[in-house]
């Protein structure tokens, strides 16, 4: 075991000290050898090849001469001074040029002798020059370690600039640690799993992602810490999920009773869709086991999560338990609580609803029935986790779109009851298979991917603001039907002001292309008050208007059938999901619903292809899969506060292959040792106790 050099502070490192350790820390969090070790290059300039100095132009990049000095002279005066050497080989002659350093650089080359010189040609005056090149006396035998290679790029900062820590200098410091420290890397990876995918070792890797001889073995270094960096994010959630599935006894649902089939039989309105009915028998296979159930619950918008989530809470009660259901918002938690309200009528279940605006009266009445038992169902946002609600037998919790929610948070719930609730977390914005798998790898995850019978796809459309009036006529005729429109303004979070100002110019707009007393308005945005908005929604809900104009905030909790139009206005300033996640605001109902994204004429890349995806395809989960491309995976919604996704070099969107080799190398690893006790699993059960020191039962998400 010699990992622990790697946790010695960076500023005991030849090259950094006191100064220099503190601006690393500050700007690239690199506190120790290991961080500094983990501080890969984002690119590489490629040094192997040598260029004739006649192959030269203006359009190349940055190229690698080898040659001669012929003769050198320091010309101008003061701010004009600079340094020009006459730099040849056999094909011909150019100049080297540089303004800054004039002195020194002056004194450092020799006139005779043979340099290779880095740097970006340039034309002047009809000739090819270099200004400011590095330059380096070529001494063939020696090892030019990142000059005759591969020379790694490393990102800097201007405070790291400095301290002479920019790319080069950040080469120096890491060419010492590599040869300090590379031959006491442990290796992380059993010789079984390094023979079965062909990976070199973890030494081997580390070198050669900061300086490899050639492209294939960049390429093979790299392949290996990936494969590292997935492999341990999924035997972390696995172990996780296997531990917990023999720590965490579960409530056995053995009964399918009155209340649900009185539920099914009399109350459903609707036939339930395939999809839902596997993912019933999936969640009452995962109740009888015994064992706590975890289950992510994928559904587009409209899918019918809801009714599910309701018919598992029903099997919960006819088992002698109470279930609960967390929303993000009041407005979702609301928009459930009338949901399911509707659903199940009068007489067969009792159901409150308890929010940070629950009166004081009405919570001790709400916290004496939970308390009885009396209270079967109940809905809310945080106020659920709350010390003061008890319930008499929790059996089941529901999560409406968890990642909004933190794991401390979620853990309270776990708590409320001596055996641990079974868990079913739901999420509408569909996500990527490669992201579900690191983000949520140690939950079941079921899948609704049909939507309920007679919904029409929502027909989407692209216009721009010079198509407005048509956009209007649109309108007039959809509202002359008896529907209802949404209108929405971007949310721009740098300046509410200007969001408002978009939002009331807006306003002004539609009232006038659509004045009173023919039509009426609401409007919706976040200055208003909780009371606020439920009122002007609710006029909206009931039909009392026929356009909503709003910002954002509608994109969940709202469920209005008869609303058959969605216009998003600056769509360009949206995310794909979101862009999404509002189209399925419309088309819950039979009739036609349409999208319209309006959108400027000038438009980046990647907003083209946001608003051609949406206009092409209304399938989320391809939708989630382009947006994870674009964008990323640490700025997918939710994935920044999961702690999960600390890549380094993997890239789920690209790395779907190795991803998936990892995971089923921990599957099979498990399904062999469960514990990680034979002898072959000892550097994972070591690496693994190490990287995680133990499981925090508390902190499962």
């Amino acid at each position: 075991m010699t990992e622990h050099i790697l946790k010695t502070p960076v500023e005991y490192l030849k090259g950094v000290g006191t100064q220099r350790a503190d601006i690393l820390k500050k700007d690239l969090g690199v506190f120790t050898y290991g961080d500094l070790l983990e501080h890969y290059p984002f690119r590489y300039i490629d040094r192997t090849r040598f260029y004739k100095i006649r192959e030269l132009h203006g359009e190349l990049p940055a190229v690698q001469v080898l040659g001669r000095i012929v003769s050198k002279e320091i010309l101008g005066e003061k701010q004009t001074k600079r340094l020009v050497a006459q730099f040849k080989d056999e094909t011909g002659s150019i100049e080297l040029v540089w303004f800054q350093s004039v002195k020194w650089i002056d004194k450092t080359i020799q006139v005779g002798s043979v340099y290779m010189i880095f740097g970006k040609p340039g034309v002047f005056n009809g000739r090819v020059s270099v200004t400011h090149p590095e330059i380096e006396q070529y001494q063939p035998k020696a090892i030019n370690r990142g000059n005759l290679t591969l020379q790694p790029v490393y990102s800097s900062t201007e405070k790291l600039k400095q301290f002479n820590l920019d790319s080069r200098g950040l080469q120096k410091i890491q060419a010492h640690l590599i040869d300090q420290v590379i031959r006491q890397v442990d290796e992380t990876l059993p010789a079984y799993v390094l023979a079965g995918h062909k990976l070199m070792s973890r030494q081997r890797a580390l070198f050669n992602i900061h300086f490899p001889d050639n492209t294939e073995l960049l390429r093979s270094a790299e392949r290996r810490l990936k494969f590292d960096e997935l492999f341990f994010i999924q035997l972390k959630l696995l172990r996780t999920k296997l531990l917990r599935t023999h720590k965490f006894r579960g409530a056995v649902f053995s009964i399918v009773g009155d209340k649900f089939n009185t539920f099914y039989n009399e109350r459903l309105p609707f036939s339930l869709t395939e999809a839902q009915k596997r993912v019933i028998k999936e969640i009452r296979q995962d109740t009888q086991k015994g064992i706590q159930m975890n289950r992510l619950l994928q559904g587009d918008v409209g899918s019918g999560k809801t009714v599910v989530a309701l018919m598992m809470m029903l099997l919960a009660i006819d088992n002698g338990f109470q279930a609960c259901m967390m929303a993000p918002t009041e407005i979702l938690a609301q928009q459930h609580y009338l949901s399911i309200k509707a659903l199940v009528g009068d007489g067969l279940v009792e159901v409150e609803i308890l929010t940070g605006s629950t009166s004081k009266k009405s919570r001790k009445a709400l916290h004496e029935r939970l308390e009885n038992g009396s209270l079967h169902i109940l809905v809310g946002t945080h106020a659920l986790i709350e010390d003061a609600v008890q319930f008499q037998n929790l059996g089941l919790v529901v999560i409406d779109e968890q990642h909004r929610f933190g794991v401390e948070q979620r853990a309270k719930l776990w708590r409320k009851n001596s055996i641990p609730p079974h868990v079913l977390v739901m999420t509408a914005t569909p996500i990527p298979r490669t992201l579900a798998m690191t983000l949520y790898g140690d939950l079941d995850v079921s899948v609704i991917d049909e939507l309920p019978a007679g919904r029409k796809p929502i027909k989407t459309v692209h216009m721009y603001h010079n198509q407005r009036l048509r956009m209007f006529g649109f309108m007039r005729e959809e509202i002359a039907k008896g529907r209802q429109i949404y209108i929405v303004y971007p949310l721009i979070k740098e300046s509410e002001k200007l969001d408002l100002l978009y939002l009331e110019a807006g306003i002004e707009a539609i009232s006038n292309e659509f004045p009173s007393p023919l039509y009426n308005i609401s409007i919706v945005h976040g200055k208003l008050t909780a009371k606020e908005k439920s009122s002007e929604m609710e006029r909206f809900v009931r039909r009392q208007t026929q356009i909503m104009v709003a910002t954002t905030v509608i994109e969940v909790g709202v469920n209005v059938p008869n609303a058959s139009v969605m216009i998003i206005e600056n769509a360009e300033r949206f995310g794909l999901s979101q862009l999404h996640q509002l189209r399925g605001r419309v088309g819950r109902g039979a009739e036609q619903s349409f999208c319209i994204l309006m959108s400027g004429n000038k438009l980046s890349q990647d907003a083209t292809v946001r608003l051609e995806t949406m206009v092409r395809t209304n399938d989320g989960f391809e939708i989630a899969e382009i947006d994870l491309q674009l964008r990323g995976p640490g700025n997918i919604e939710g994935t920044q506060q999961s702690g999960v996704l600390d890549l380094k070099l993997a890239d789920l969107a690209l790395d779907q292959q190795i991803l998936t080799e990892a995971r089923q190398t921990v599957i099979k690893a498990l399904e062999k040792d469960p514990e990680l006790k034979n002898e072959e699993n000892k550097l994972l059960s070591q690496y693994f106790e190490r990287k995680s020191g133990g499981i925090s039962w508390d902190k499962i998400s």
